[in-house]
């Protein structure tokens, strides 16, 4: 092979090199914050939320239809949440959204 069609080749190369190693840094940061934000947007604090005198939820239960003003544990669960229960996981999921109904 020639040399300077080596030396061509071998400068595009790692040029080509270069910018993978870019974009994959690129990537990775992108991929990074977007599971960054996806977690704070699914991140429900009390004050999300309106609260009652006593510093409680005010939501609508969705298994009993009826109003009721609860305390939220670190994951954003309702005190009465029933693990075990369509509604209830329907419940956390609306509060998550932040589209649980209130009062």
């Amino acid at each position: 092979m020639d040399d300077r069609l080596e030396r061509f080749l071998r400068i595009k190369l790692r040029e080509a090199g270069k910018k993978y190693a870019e974009a994959r840094e690129s990537a990775d940061r992108q991929i990074g914050e977007a599971k960054d934000a996806y977690k704070n947007a699914h991140d429900v604090t009390l004050a999300d939320l309106p609260q009652d005198e006593r510093g409680r939820a005010k939501i609508v239960c969705r298994r009993y239809a009826e109003r009721r003003a609860v305390t939220l544990d670190a994951e954003g669960r309702p005190a009465c949440f029933d693990p075990e229960h369509p509604d209830c996981e329907g419940c956390v999921e609306d509060i998550r959204e932040r589209t649980v109904e209130t009062w």
